[in-house]
């Protein structure tokens, strides 16, 4: 029914170094994004980034615990 998803949104300000703004648009440019589109994909970057540490940092006790050490010992578990 409807061509458009309404979505609700969240305005962020952030204060940036001098010159920044002109590395953003930039950036943005070559890939063909606008600077809020660049800025988001950066963000969620960074926040798949953070939850892949926080993963290994939760699961790294344990392979130690099994023994695991490189990835070599993964790869003899696995065949």
């Amino acid at each position: 029914m409807y061509d458009k998803v309404i979505r609700m949104q969240d305005v962020l300000t952030i204060r940036l170094a001098r010159g920044d703004r002109r590395k953003l648009e930039k950036s943005a440019k070559r890939r063909n994004m606008t600077v809020s589109e660049y800025v988001r994909l950066a963000i969620g970057s960074e926040q798949f980034i953070d939850s892949f540490e926080a993963a290994r940092a939760d699961l790294l006790p344990k392979a130690r615990k099994a023994g695991i050490y490189t990835d070599d010992d993964v790869f003899k578990r696995m065949s």
